[in-house]
């Protein structure tokens, strides 16, 4: 029983270690921080896209559902998909 506790908690909550820490991307006026996180083995694409928009410092998260069998493919892909979603939604993302 005990198990299955600890094995939920870890899925709900992750790994305990923090992940490492990307150089953030400039394109077209935004920042991207890839932010992938292992899961079941793999890497799931994860990043924050940020701007400033008068004077203050807006953010946007997101997941996608793509895994990757490295940190480096992950990375690469969260900003790929990043650009993307800057691409297609411009500022509206932090509406």
């Amino acid at each position: 029983m005990a198990s299955l506790f600890r094995g939920f908690f870890a899925r709900l909550f992750g790994n305990a270690a923090a992940p490492a820490e990307e150089d953030p991307v400039e394109y077209e006026g935004y920042r991207i921080r890839p932010t992938p996180f292992p899961r079941l083995g793999q890497y799931q694409t994860a990043g924050v896209i940020e701007k400033e928009v008068g004077g203050e410092v807006k953010e946007h998260r997101f997941v996608r559902a793509e895994t990757h069998s490295s940190r480096e493919e992950a990375v690469a892909y969260s900003i790929v998909k990043a650009k993307q979603i800057i691409d297609e939604q411009g500022d509206r993302i932090f509406g």
